[in-house]
């Protein structure tokens, strides 16, 4: 189940958000935390089964396009879907809108979208 961030997942969400190559850097990491809750056209959401939060996707959304920023999965949890789950359930809470990615998830993107 996908469910919004909220600044009480702030942990998890930066834990979840450290899997991703370009933010391994503690400061690097905080700003883009800050950034999602600070910056009205991105939105960060949470991807929870039973009691666990196990992946994070986070999107900037420009008039009718919402760019995938970033995402990621634990690496337990890897190769069960759960990414292209994210995906699916991103593309239903903005059914009208094109869906574009930025160099670092836009294979990604491409794969989820090809099913």
């Amino acid at each position: 189940m996908l469910i919004r961030y909220k600044k009480s997942f702030e942990k998890i969400a930066m834990g979840l958000l450290s899997f991703m190559p370009d933010e391994k850097d503690i400061k690097k990491l905080q700003q883009s935390m800050k950034n999602y809750e600070t910056d009205e056209s991105k939105q960060l959401f949470l991807w929870k089964e039973d009691e666990d939060l196990i992946g994070l996707i986070g999107v900037e959304v420009h008039g009718n396009t919402v760019v995938l920023i970033d995402v990621s999965v634990n690496p337990s949890h890897r190769g069960q879907g759960v990414g292209r789950k994210m995906v699916t359930t991103v593309k239903e809470f903005y059914p009208d809108y094109e869906f574009d990615a930025r160099k670092e998830t836009a294979v990604f993107l491409a794969k989820c979208l090809d099913c």
